[in-house]
Order: structure tokens, then C-alpha cells, then sequence
């Protein structure tokens, strides 16, 4: 995977700087809960709610198990359609790859629906580096791109944002990029998306090639989905002579059928609605209709890794529904630009260290992101227990880093950091093995709880910064039980 967001730093300081910013969380918190709102509602209609999560969960896992013999069979649907299916092992390759079919096309710039495999790879930065212009047609990305940001959300990647800041910007920027915004622009939500409507009506009439993503690839028939709710994807989709798609591998679904699963939880997930308003599905080229020219390419970048671990590799269920993003106390107070990733949130911090490794300071600091409530595992439509992941992943930082390939050798590399808590808990270790040690130190630590800070000192204030530390009782329970009982066995 691609680096972290230039100048990143990790995650605490980059949260501590976030919720200083009362705009910031003031638009964070009005969005998140109006979504949640809603999501709770259109949940609460479906009776068997649980037993699609249930049916999502499998029919996901059962892909990931066999997820070679479905690569195999949808790279063969693709081609027997009229496609060409391009394999890309990372960032790198994926890049070269749409770098050089838009090159051969002779074309110099791009329209693109959204996609976060590729703002994950970093392809406008790719494509602009070789002479091409790419312009992102999601309302959401449009308004990133023209204030020169960075996506903060998975469904809304311009939530930090609110109506003055977008109007502000439109009129700011829209001119340097193409048609610019209407003489008194207001920020009026039918104005606003009017001057976008203009504005991006040219650049769909007059591109020639379209870069995509996709929701789901049906393995059966080589059909690749994308839902939305602008209508922007179907101008995308349809009226370029050449379409790329780049898609990760997980987005693989067996069957055709497989699919009515989806576009149930989905909706009701992501946008809180019954049906998305725009469901766009192509299988390969037809004559006289759509691009003559169709290319898929399908990304690794580090999910086959993640797919070796029995435990993280439920995070390659995703469908970017956002839905843990929006019920986490954590991400609205900090915002999605403190996860230093294209994938923030709850989701973002078990995928992103898994698809990166744990190397650098951010990725490493992402599975300590998150209270461990558990209320994005209670709305993921598809049952990811990110607790879960992200308590696998902590241990995995303290215990000794994460394990790499030199040629054909795993090596394990140290973490940095975590040593107090190492030496912590081998030296909890080494007490509960000793009864003896272990008495003496409870009656040390009653004996001396007048003296005991509120606080740890050193490096351990970090942790106690908001927190205090519990009261030692004045005699433990096993001299209690001794006084009371006489060490008998309470069941007599």
C-alpha cells in the first residue's frame, strides 16, 4: 500500500490537534448523528435484519477462503465479455498500469467516479506526474479536490466541511479547473450542487476515458457494480469511448445472486436508504453501447497478506458502508484526517496497519485508535469484530512488530516503543507464578496506599493523563478471606 497522508504524524498527536478545532467537531458531530439517526430507522424496518449480516458475513468469508479459484473465474468471465483483466501486486504496478493504457489512448486527462483503491494507490498523483489531468466527479471528491484537501470519510469524503466552507471554495477554485461558479453563489444545497452539475456537465461531454472503482465483481458472469446516489458513476460508466477500472480483490462476490445480499445492507448501512438511488452494472463491452474499450485491474496491495492472518483478514469483508465510522465516539472527535489513511475510522484502523504493515509511527498507532466499545461490531453489516482485530493487532506491536518477507525468509520485525508494557507484564507474569512474591506485594501495596500518586509518573503519564488510577484497598482479598473464613473453601 501507498504511504500515510504526507507530513502525517501519529494518531494521538494528530487527534490531540483535531478536537481542538471546535469547527471541525461541530460538523462531525451534526453529520455523524443525522446519519446514525437515519441508518437506525432504516434498519429497524427489515425484520430479518440479522439474518442478512449473517448471510453477508458467510458468503463473504466463503470468497476469501476460495478466493483464488473466484479470481481465476472472474478474470475469465471479464475477457469471455470483450475485457482485459490487468494483475497488479501493488501500488506501484497499478499505477503504471492506468498510466500507461490512458497513455495509449493519446488522451491527457481522465474522468474518474469515485474509487478509494484508487486514492489509496495514489493514482491522480501517478497520473499527474505523467502529464495527466484527473477530475473527480463525486460532489464529496470534487469539493476535496478543488480545496486541494484530503478525503476525511468513506461515504462523505468532504464531511469536515460545511455549506460556507464548499461555497467558498466552489468559487474560489472552480474557475482554474474548468466552468466557473455562477455569478452570486450561495450556500444554498440546491445552489451548491447546481454550480457542481455545470461545472462537471462539460468535462463528462467531452472525456474520453473514464477511471473507476467497483463495489462488488460478480465471479460468475465478469459484472462489476457500483452504487450511488449522484448519477455521476452512470456519466462515468457510460459515455467514455475507454473505462479502467481498478478494484481490490476482495471486492469479489461468487455468484450474480450473491449480490441481492448486498444491495439490501448496503443502502441501509451507508445512506440510511431503502435502495440506492443509481446501481450501475457493466460485463465487458457491447456494440453500440458504453465504452468500446474495457480494462479491470485487479489490486493486491497487501491483502493477500492480510488474508494469512486468521484473525485480521475478516477486515477484507468491508463494503465501505462507513457505518462504523459514524456510531465512533473517536472518529467524531477526531476526524478522519487524523488516521493519516484514506481509510479512517474504526475500519481504517485495523485495515490500514494490515495493508501497510506497522513500520511506520501512524500505522503503528492505529490499533490504540478506538475505546473498544464495540458499537462499530454491533452495526457492521457484514459482522467484522474490529475489537476483536484491533486487541490481535495491539498484541502483535507489543510483542514484537510485525513479520515481513526477506526472499523466502519471514522475518519478524521489533516494534518500536511498548517496552514498559512488556516489561509490565512479564512482571505480572513472574508474580502470579509465585504465590509468595504475590502476597508480600499486595500486603507492600496496602501498607503503602496513602503514599500512592493519583497519577503514573514518566512514561506512563500518557496513559494516565484522563484517567486516575483505582484506589488499593486497604487489605486484599486473600487476607480478607483468611481473616473471615480462615482460607476454608467457601463451598463448605
Amino acid at each position: 500500500m501507498s504511504g500515510t497522508f504526507v507530513g502525517m504524524p501519529a494518531f494521538p498527536k494528530a487527534a490531540h490537534e483535531a478536537v481542538n478545532n471546535a469547527t471541525l467537531r461541530g460538523n462531525l458531530r451534526h453529520a455523524t448523528q443525522t446519519i446514525r439517526t437515519k441508518r437506525a430507522k432504516a434498519v429497524a424496518e427489515v425484520s430479518d435484519w440479522a439474518e442478512l449480516r449473517e448471510a453477508g458475513k458467510r458468503i463473504k468469508d466463503h470468497t476469501l477462503r476460495h478466493l483464488d479459484r473466484y479470481l481465476v473465474r472472474l478474470e475469465e468471465s471479464v475477457t469471455a465479455a470483450g475485457g482485459v483483466v490487468h494483475w497488479a501486486a501493488d501500488a506501484e504496478e497499478a499505477n503504471r498500469i492506468v498510466t500507461e493504457l490512458v497513455r495509449a489512448t493519446g488522451e491527457s486527462e481522465v474522468v474518474k467516479v469515485k474509487s478509494m483503491a484508487t486514492q489509496e494507490i495514489g493514482l491522480n498523483e501517478a497520473l499527474e506526474a505523467a502529464g495527466i489531468r484527473a477530475y473527480e466527479t463525486d460532489l464529496a471528491e470534487l469539493i476535496v479536490q478543488l480545496g486541494e484537501d484530503r478525503p476525511s470519510h468513506i461515504l462523505v469524503p468532504a464531511i469536515h466541511r460545511n455549506r460556507g466552507e464548499i461555497r467558498d471554495i466552489f468559487v474560489r477554485e472552480m474557475g482554474a479547473w474548468g466552468r466557473a461558479a455562477p455569478e452570486g453563489l450561495t450556500d444554498t444545497p440546491a445552489e451548491l450542487a447546481e454550480a457542481a452539475r455545470l461545472h462537471l456537465r462539460e468535462k463528462f461531454l467531452r472525456a474520453k476515458v473514464g477511471v473507476s472503482g467497483a463495489n462488488f465483481m460478480v465471479a460468475e458472469t465478469g459484472t462489476l457494480v457500483v452504487v450511488e446516489s449522484e448519477g455521476n458513476g452512470r456519466m462515468c460508466l457510460t459515455l467514455p469511448e475507454t473505462l479502467i477500472s481498478v478494484v481490490g480483490i476482495e471486492k469479489t462476490v461468487p455468484t450474480w445472486r450473491d449480490l441481492e445480499v448486498f444491495l439490501q445492507t448496503l443502502p441501509r448501512s451507508s445512506t440510511a436508504e431503502r435502495m440506492n438511488p443509481y446501481t450501475s452494472m457493466w460485463t465487458g463491452t457491447t456494440d453500440g453501447d458504453g465504452p468500446r474499450t474495457f480494462h479491470l485491474v485487479l489490486l493486491d496491495n497487501g491483502r493477500t497478506d492480510t488474508l494469512a492472518d486468521e484473525v485480521g483478514r475478516q477486515a477484507l469483508r468491508c463494503i465501505r458502508c462507513s457505518a462504523c465510522l459514524n456510531v465512533c465516539p473517536v472518529y467524531e472527535r477526531a476526524g478522519g484526517h487524523a488516521y493519516g489513511s484514506v481509510y479512517p475510522g474504526p475500519i481504517g484502523a485495523i485495515l490500514s496497519p494490515q495493508l501497510r504493515g506497522t513500520a511506520s509511527e501512524i500505522d503503528a498507532s492505529l490499533p490504540y485508535a478506538s475505546s473498544l466499545c464495540g458499537a462499530c461490531y454491533e452495526v457492521c453489516p457484514v459482522a467484522i469484530d474490529i475489537p476483536e482485530v484491533l486487541v490481535h493487532l495491539r498484541e502483535r506491536i507489543a510483542q514484537g512488530g510485525r513479520a515481513t518477507r526477506d526472499g523466502d525468509t519471514v522475518v519478524l520485525r521489533p516494534a518500536k516503543g511498548h517496552a514498559a508494557e512488556r516489561a509490565a507484564m512479564r512482571a505480572a507474569r513472574w508474580a502470579f507464578a509465585r504465590p509468595g512474591a504475590l502476597r508480600a506485594g499486595q500486603r507492600l501495596a496496602s501498607g503503602t496506599r496513602r503514599f500512592h500518586p493519583r497519577t503514573l509518573p514518566g512514561p506512563g503519564r500518557a496513559w494516565s493523563g484522563t484517567r486516575e488510577l483505582p484506589a488499593v484497598p486497604a487489605e486484599s482479598f486473600r487476607a480478607w478471606w483468611q481473616r473471615t473464613r480462615g482460607g476454608k473453601d467457601m463451598t463448605k
